[in-house]
């Protein structure tokens, strides 16, 4: 909105200066910004007599500034009068008549400023680093987004190292921030002792050093606990899977503290000794944290020989990052014939990444994730790579907030379109900072985060803290490391520990569905053994956690139980991927299959028939969203919706979000959630599904008693769950998964927006592949019954 006030500013200043050389006139709008801001600082320079103007309010403005002394009711020139009420404007404040007249008016808004900013508020003077924070965008009061206590902190901040020479007014917004982390490394320097035009705001030895000696703990006080609790405000919150842990800015070590510095050690990888040891420090203040601590992990562009793997394995490491993939013409990294054998053999596990080039904003886009996703999928498989083996792709720039808003979040929709197409077997995780990986997660829901720590002076990485599902993140790089296969370089890789576990093993034969009974049983009794909450629940939300337990899911059905989770685990127990069906032969994924079965199981069906929920969502309803916008993005090719669903929908050896795989998984999920809501065990559900004849007539039964076999119900259905609003969580669920199919962009003809016949065509074409397919059931019953009774006989 524009501003009076703010537009008499530009009208003054570019009238004042339009002749001066070198001044550059700021737009006329009445809305503040940096181009005006920019104009007043050239001002300021030009009445300094400064002969060279600039944008940057740098150390030779300020050193005139000073020579002059602090400017208020006595300063003999009415021009920079005038600019400190301009830009007192500019921030949000009065600053008197705009005419130069410094009185009362004006300083009351100099001292209130002041006050906010944490700054002694006794007068309205403006001191000259004062001057360059007014011509700054920072803000001095809370905004929307910030916290409270982030704002206590950096307002502590100015006030206290205000009068030290290489220390300038931040921000007091209530937003985290590399100024504000900035601010704070500095103030950790000056209280180590060292010399202020030495002091930086980098994570240098002089600072390591000084750490080292100061380690706290609880019954500690001073002004290193009120540093160490900022750093800890600026990292939280710390989110274990079953709480989360905040904390406040404090001068006392005290329990509450010592709690979350266990937790945020635990999260980090570190010895939970709720000690604020060096370790700790590198941790809060640095994407690096201490690059010299012992990890477990790395990642190398060079062949893993048998001797480089048993070297890494006796050094400590158990995991290993190699690529999949190498663009022609680029550096010789990636995974050789051979190699994963000498790998697992060596008995460590291995990450995939894909990178292909990643280095510039323009190899970021919708398509070219598209390109990525279906090309990783094609080298993954022909590794041999199991089913839910997470490929993490590479941002290897320090891309920006607008970037990756604008390219990266778009290029990472393709990727997770171009693998949905090919069946879902491989899972996208992401490589980049800290920024890119949390928005990138955010937005595309990426499972896992590999963060590029070592770089830490990334603005990606200063001022955000660890992305919540990291797994791994590199900390230092190594060169030349001697073996008897010659050296070779990697880069040391910190892995947390119950995140990605990587793969020990490559093609691994999809079990018969009797061991998949097996399985349920041996983890229902493990939920028996626990003791708390629904054992069948508590099947089905482990066998889903590992990839249908991110943030979407939760919003949709809740959290899986981390506590059985952690039970599960300790005693021994795995996620079950893929098993083959014993009717159809197709292979099938266990966590899709049990996620649709959670989901229905939670959310109980609604009472009328062409009324759909969030149970649907977890199945066939989050399927026709992707399909749909699979066909918004292919509409040119097939303007009928019905001809599309009839080329694409759960057909075999066809690429699409909604396959036959899909469909089976979908239909036996909900068949499974119904024995067991009927008061079945999860184990009798499947075992009459698997081993008995459930199976034999799922299509049918799914249609049935989903759909109430009829083509009319379904048609209603599947286009009152395209259109429905009544549910936030499920619009906004099936706007992202319309979206990132249609091509990730925001032109995408949203269902409700389509006239009625054009998605009536769509959704009967859903309506009318599901009764085929219970039709063509039982010509499939009898060719299975036949073949049981051959074999019977012939035993």
């Amino acid at each position: 909105m524009a501003d009076d006030k703010v537009l008499a500013a530009q009208k003054w200043v570019n009238a004042t200066y339009a002749t001066v050389a070198g001044y550059t006139k700021c737009p006329e709008d009445g809305r503040t910004g940096w181009a005006t801001m920019y104009s007043l600082t050239r001002a300021l320079q030009h009445e300094l007599g400064i002969p060279t103007l600039s944008d940057s309010f740098g150390p030779t403005t300020l050193s005139k500034l000073s020579a002059r002394g602090d400017v208020g009711s006595g300063e003999p020139n009415a021009n920079i009068r005038k600019i400190v009420q301009h830009a007192l404007f500019c921030k949000g404040y009065w600053g008197g008549d705009g005419a130069g007249t410094y009185d009362s008016a004006t300083a009351q808004s100099v001292a209130q400023l002041k006050g906010n900013a944490g700054l002694d508020d006794s007068n309205g003077m403006v001191q000259p680093k004062l001057f360059k924070a007014l011509l700054t965008m920072d803000a001095y009061v809370l905004l929307t987004g910030g916290s409270d206590k982030v704002r206590e902190i950096q307002r502590w901040l100015n006030g206290r190292y205000f009068k030290k020479s290489t220390f300038y007014v931040g921000p007091c917004d209530g937003i985290y921030s590399r100024d504000v982390q900035t601010a704070l490394m500095k103030a950790i320097q000056y209280e180590l002792g060292i010399p202020e035009d030495q002091v930086t705001g980098n994570f240098g030895e002089g600072t390591k050093t000084g750490l080292k000696g100061h380690v706290l703990s609880q019954g500690g006080s001073g002004v290193f606990v009120q540093l160490f609790s900022a750093a800890c405000v600026f990292n939280e919150p710390v989110y274990t899977g079953t709480q989360t842990y905040i904390t406040s800015f404090k001068s006392s070590f005290d329990s509450a503290l010592a709690t979350f510095v266990r937790e945020f050690q635990k999260f980090s990888g570190l010895p939970a000794s709720e000690i604020g040891d060096f370790a700790t420090w590198a941790q809060l203040l640095v994407s690096t944290g201490d690059p010299d601590r012992q990890v477990n992990g790395c990642d190398t562009r060079y062949t893993i020989t048998p001797a480089i793997g048993r070297d890494l394995y006796n050094s400590g490491h158990r995991y290993v990052g190699r690529y999949i993939y190498q663009p022609p013409n680029s550096i010789d990294k990636y995974l050789k014939p051979g190699e994963l054998e000498n790998i697992f053999k060596a008995g460590l596990r291995v990450f995939p990444i894909f990178q292909d080039n990643g280095r510039r904003l323009a190899d970021f886009n919708y398509t070219a994730g598209y390109q990525h996703g279906l090309l990783a999928h094609e080298r993954a498989i022909s590794y041999g790579f199991n089913r839910g083996t997470v490929i993490y792709f590479a941002v290897d720039y320090d891309a920006t907030s607008e970037e990756i808003a604008s390219n990266i979040v778009p290029y990472f929709y393709g990727i997770s379109s171009a693998l949905g197409s090919k069946g879902k077997r491989y899972i996208h995780g992401v490589y980049g900072s800290r920024n890119v990986c949390s928005k990138v997660t955010k937005e595309t829901y990426a499972r896992y985060s590999f963060v590029s720590g070592m770089s830490w002076g990334f603005s990606g990485n200063l001022g955000f803290p660890m992305p919540a599902n990291w797994s791994f993140t590199q900390i230092k790089e190594i060169s030349k490391i001697p073996s008897s296969d010659g050296p070779y370089d990697l880069d040391k890789d910190a892995h947390r520990a119950g995140a990605d576990e990587g793969q020990n093993s490559v093609n691994k034969t999809a079990s018969p569905a009797d061991g998949f009974i097996s399985y349920v049983e041996m983890l229902y009794g493990m939920a028996k053994s626990y003791g708390k909450g629904d054992p069948n629940r508590l099947v089905m939300e482990y066998v889903r956690h590992r990839s249908y337990g991110d943030v979407q899911w939760w919003a949709l059905i809740g959290d899986p139980d981390q506590g059985f989770i952690d039970y599960a685990d300790e005693h021994g127990a795995f996620v079950y991927d893929e098993y083959k069906d014993p009717f159809t032969g197709h292979l099938l994924g266990a966590e899709h299959m049990l996620a649709t079965a959670n989901a229905h199981l939670v959310k109980e069906q609604p009472s009328s028939a062409t009324r759909g929920g969030a149970g649907d969502v977890g199945g066939w309803a989050g399927d026709i969203y992707t399909l749909y916008g699979e066909w918004r993005r292919d509409h040119e090719s097939y303007p009928s919706g019905y001809a599309y669903c009839q080329a694409k929908l759960g057909k075999i050896g066809v690429d699409s979000t909604f396959g036959f795989g899909d469909l089976v998984e979908d239909a036996d999920g909900y068949l499974i959630a119904e024995r067991v809501r009927r008061k079945k065990t999860i184990v009798e559900a499947v075992r009459h599904h698997y081993a008995e004849t459930g199976g034999l007539t799922r299509f049918k039964d799914y249609f049935t008693q989903r759909f109430g076999g009829s083509v009319a119900t379904a048609t209603d259905l599947a286009r009152y769950m395209l259109t429905m609003e009544i549910d936030p969580t499920i619009s906004l669920g099936r706007e992202y998964l319309i979206s990132k199919n249609a091509g990730g962009n925001g032109s995408v003809l949203m269902p409700w927006m389509l006239p009625g016949d054009k998605l009536t065509e769509f959704c009967k074409g859903f309506a009318d592949t599901l009764q085929a397919r219970a039709g063509q059931e039982s010509r499939l019953r009898a060719r299975y019954l036949k073949n049981q009774k051959e074999n019977l006989s012939r035993s």
